[in-house]
């Protein structure tokens, strides 16, 4: 067979498209020195396990279906319906943050930034651009794919690549690090979790390599090759977000830096000494752009991912009506809707970058949970399956898919852990309403699947083989 492909450097580059953004630059850049053991903790304790594991589940049920499959070969249906409820239902509290960050960037467009902190503006551009973006994807996902492409290399490549060589620049010119004045060290100070709440929120910025996994069939020699393209894609997603976040870090004081719209006050401090102010609009257009556009790109993919559960029977009824272009309406309307009630809290924190890490931890916690399942399962797996031919493996055998796995469960469970307490970093006003909100909505979240489980009626597959037939 004369089966085109990947090269590794190609492979590697997919797997830095589908999980590098900018939008937490700043929130990386708010922790100063200590920003180089975020990452490195991000990359070690969950990006490398999270990339092997799902490219040995990935190449051994190569069939599709992703982690519903992989977690209902180990676990059973039930399980499967938890994780991939688990992945839409984290990506529907993502969208506000994103939109958060390019609401951010717009404020520099319509040249006030103080609209990045008004809580009323931010709230707006969620809901009008969100639901813009639904009523686009109800006429199928051509209409909305070629934004993609655009918004990385707009509003991702490009402003990350200027921020970086900004940053050299002051560097070279001799001007002070902003982040130098309190260095601390490479360690925060672990003495209280409040402190180091922020690495659940960095933690979540290296999340989705099981996206890409479903490649790791597609290069030349998958044991070696697919590891290779790994590394290079954490070694590429580490530079770039170290140096980014530096080069915001060196401009700007850390309690000075905005959580959504940090980025674009490092553009502005570094654009004034080069008098290229005039540029500033133009980058918070495409940031926001690129921003737009990745909403816009990945509404209804999730939502095909849970519409592909009605064939076993997991989703009611209701959920399961498609429009002629096969766009599954309600559960975008239920999206919808969800999005439009947490873009509201928004309204209740004190300031919006509050509200942005709130449902960033929120967003981090139940990412994490369907990762503990992830890697749940693939440890099962070797033992209830062992003889599945899978092209790639990680290495030492059962003991060394325990190592990897046991280390991206206590990772995930870590980070799960410190995400729940308030961060010193932010003004958050009730301590108690910020946990009860991380708790409830936890606990909410996680217990619809169980209940839809529990109530689910033999009439729910009955009506699905029937459409089949």
């Amino acid at each position: 067979m004369n089966k085109k492909r990947l090269s590794v450097f190609f492979l590697a580059m997919m797997n830095v498209a589908v999980i590098m953004s900018l939008r937490g630059l700043p929130m990386i850049a708010k922790e100063g020195y200590s920003l180089l053991f975020y990452l490195s903790f991000s990359t070690i304790v969950f990006l490398i396990p999270s990339s092997l594991i799902s490219a040995e589940l990935a190449t051994g049920w190569p069939e599709g279906g992703g982690v519903y499959s992989w977690v209902k070969e180990a676990f059973g249906d039930h399980a499967g319906f938890t994780a991939i409820w688990l992945q839409w239902i984290q990506n529907v509290i993502w969208y506000p943050t994103i939109l958060a960050f390019a609401a951010g960037a717009l404020s520099y467009l319509f040249l006030d930034p103080q609209l990045a902190s008004n809580k009323f503006f931010n709230v707006a551009v969620i809901l009008i651009v969100y639901w813009g973006a639904t009523l686009i994807n109800f006429r199928g996902v051509v209409a909305s794919g070629w934004l993609s492409t655009l918004g990385v290399i707009c509003g991702t490549i490009f402003p990350g690549v200027l921020i970086i060589g900004l940053g050299f620049a002051w560097l070279f010119m001799g001007k002070p690090l902003a982040f130098m004045r309190d260095p601390g060290g490479f360690f925060p100070n672990f003495s209280n979790f409040n402190n180091i709440s922020f690495l659940a929120g960095v933690v979540l910025l290296f999340a989705g390599m099981e996206v890409s996994a479903v490649h790791a069939n597609e290069v030349k020699d998958p044991k070696k090759d697919y590891p290779k393209a790994i590394f290079l894609a954490a070694l590429i997603i580490l530079v770039v977000f170290s140096l980014g976040s530096l080069s915001i870090a060196s401009v700007l004081p850390a309690d000075t830096i905005s959580l959504t719209a940090g980025l674009m006050q490092g553009f502005k401090e570094l654009f004034s000494i080069f008098h290229l102010d005039w540029l500033l609009p133009i980058i918070g257009l495409l940031v926001a752009f690129g921003s737009i556009g990745g909403v816009a790109a990945w509404i209804v993919g999730p939502s095909k991912g849970l519409f592909a559960t009605a064939k076993a029977g997991d989703i009611p009824p209701i959920l399961e009506t498609k429009n002629k272009n096969n766009v599954p309406t309600h559960i975008l309307l239920i999206q919808g809707a969800v999005v439009t009630v947490l873009a509201l809290v928004f309204l209740l924190m004190p300031t919006v970058s509050t509200a942005f890490f709130l449902l960033t931890a929120l967003t981090a916690i139940l990412y994490l949970a369907m990762y503990i399942l992830l890697y749940a399962s693939a440890i099962r797996l070797r033992y209830t399956q062992p003889n599945v031919k899978r092209a790639y493996t990680i290495p030492g055998g059962n003991f060394g898919m325990w190592l990897i796995g046991g280390v991206g469960i206590l990772g995930a469970l870590f980070a799960i852990v410190v995400g729940l307490f308030p961060p010193t970093q932010l003004s958050i006003g009730s301590p108690l309403f910020y946990v009860l909100f991380l708790t409830v909505g936890t606990l909410v979240f996680l217990s619809a699947p169980i209940l839809m489980i529990h109530f689910r009626k033999p009439s729910w597959k009955l009506k699905n083989d029937n459409k089949e037939k």
